[in-house]
């Protein structure tokens, strides 16, 4: 009977500990991956970064708030200033962000035993610390990715839902929701197959930086995981991931029609490793020191191109009306850049609303490559139509300039006219200057650099091409913004082409707005 009891309590002991020992294995964060850097150097023991980084880590949660799972921190003075921020995934529940965390505090300090700059990747959060400032700032480096060793059936379809997708996301995520910087999505491949996907940055970035870092983390995933199942980049400032199995909780909010989307990869075949992490150089900031006597010489720029503007008079040759096959062997311009319809139909999903940017006649397009691209329908019945998209094709093919936007394509088939550019993730200066929330991202840093972009393009349209153009349309809605908020002249519809020397002109009707 004692043997008996014995055996009992042995065996109650057994699955009572076996069930701790599950539970606690259930409740392990996942690791990811960590980085070391060599470049912020080592401390030495018991010297003054080391006593700040030690009172940062054992404080860390008594001594922070946190907003939507984003904590910063910062212990010490000067150079010898320990800083850490920590950024929990934004659909993970309060006890697993803190168990996440914690974890990777004491995880971090173990792998890297004396380096002043430390970063930890886990399935639930971020935990990084340095010796410089790091609130705010945008970094890129260090970097890891993985992927899916299992390959998609149809890779050029998946490559273009996926690249959809994500730039959908990133609108979504740079701008916040109730869950930060945060986004989560899906879109159907086909009709059994669903791409899950989710994107994050840290709260205390910019929308504008917050949409170049995952613009960067697009940009990466043809290097890992180009036709693969599932795939994910993590950066220091954001991260993205995405599977064809739904990994984020339900609590965080999935739309699989997200509105305008941003810039797209586009992919190529990955690597042969089946694990990367990557190194590359830390992107950084300038700050632009605008003296007044820079302000004159760009206002002195513009007043000269204004000048320009006023004094030209109108070309000899007049428009006249082309059939749509008289038009196409009429416009001075490769082969190659001529797509066939059903391509630019498919890729704007049959010029779904949902892709429309604004109230112009652009919408936003997915190549089957992954491409990003802003296609331009003419009006069908216009009587216009055919002279203006001859005129923008013509000059829009020979015309090279960071300023300018760029041609990608055209397609002319039947009555219908599409001009396909690169795709401006930021939309148009208009976007920014009439809206109350957004008008605030243009500080004179970025304003500065908007009118010398202007400025610039029109100088080479005026004086540095070889055709002499003038725009005749210019205005916010035709100044087109990339991820950088570089400017870029658009609509080049009524614009005219002017002799080299010609110095004067007039015209006999109204253009532009």
């Amino acid at each position: 009977m004692a043997m008996d009891l014995s055996l009992q309590f042995l065996f109650s002991s057994l699955v009572t500990a076996s069930l701790v020992t599950l539970t606690v294995a259930q409740q392990q964060p996942l690791y990811l991956d960590h980085s070391c850097s060599e470049s912020g150097g080592n401390f030495t023991r018991n010297s003054t970064y080391e006593t700040n980084l030690n009172h940062l880590l054992s404080s860390f949660f008594r001594n922070t708030t946190h907003e939507n799972g984003f904590y910063n921190f910062s212990s010490g003075q000067g150079s010898e200033m320990a800083n850490a921020i920590a950024l929990c995934r934004g659909d993970a529940s309060s006890s697993d962000c803190f168990n996440c965390i914690n974890s990777a505090n004491a995880e971090l300090r173990d792998r890297c035993p004396n380096q002043r700059e430390a970063i930890i990747w886990y399935d639930y959060c971020m935990f990084r610390y340095t010796n410089h400032s790091i609130l705010g700032n945008m970094e890129v480096n260090p970097i890891f990715y993985m992927w899916n060793e299992n390959n998609v059936s149809n890779v050029a379809a998946f490559s273009q839902a996926l690249g959809s997708l994500l730039n959908n996301l990133t609108y979504m995520a740079s701008w916040g929701t109730s869950l930060g910087k945060f986004a989560t999505g899906n879109k159907r491949v086909g009709p059994s197959q669903t791409i899950y996907a989710l994107l994050q940055c840290t709260p205390d970035v910019k929308q504008i930086d917050c949409s170049s870092c995952f613009s960067q983390a697009i940009g990466l995933i043809p290097e890992c995981c180009n036709g693969k199942q599932g795939g994910r980049v993590g950066m220091a400032s954001c991260n993205i991931r995405f599977d064809i199995e739904r990994f984020y909780n339900l609590t965080a909010a999935d739309s699989g029609t997200m509105p305008t989307p941003a810039s797209s990869p586009s992919y190529s075949p990955p690597s042969n490793n089946t694990t990367t992490t990557g190194n590359k150089s830390n992107s950084s900031q300038t700050t632009i020191i605008v003296s007044v006597s820079a302000v004159s010489f760009v206002l002195l720029l513009i007043s000269s191109c204004v000048f320009i503007i006023s004094r030209l008079r109108k070309p000899k040759l007049k428009p006249k009306k082309h059939e749509a096959t008289e038009a196409v062997d009429e416009i001075i311009t490769e082969e190659s850049l001529q797509y066939d319809f059903n391509t630019i139909r498919a890729a704007t999903d049959h010029f779904s609303d949902a892709n429309k940017l604004g109230q112009g006649g652009f919408g936003a397009g997915t190549l089957a490559g992954g491409k990003l691209i802003a296609v331009k329908r003419l009006s069908s019945d216009s009587r216009q139509g055919d002279f203006e998209f001859k005129n923008e094709v013509q000059l829009m093919a020979n015309l090279r300039h960071r300023n300018l936007v760029r041609l990608q394509g055209f397609c002319l088939e039947g009555k219908e006219r599409l001009l396909i550019y690169e795709f401006m993730p930021n939309e148009s200066l208009d976007k920014f200057l009439f809206d109350p929330v957004k008008k605030a991202y243009l500080d004179w840093e970025r304003r500065y650099k908007i009118i010398g972009g202007v400025a610039r393009g029109l100088l080479y349209l005026h004086q540095d091409s070889r055709l002499r153009i003038i725009h005749r349309d210019l205005k916010a809605g035709n100044i087109l913004l990339d991820a950088e908020m570089t400017p870029k002249i658009a609509d080049f519809g009524t614009a005219r082409l002017c002799a080299v020397d010609q110095t004067q002109g007039a015209t006999s009707r109204i253009v532009g707005t």
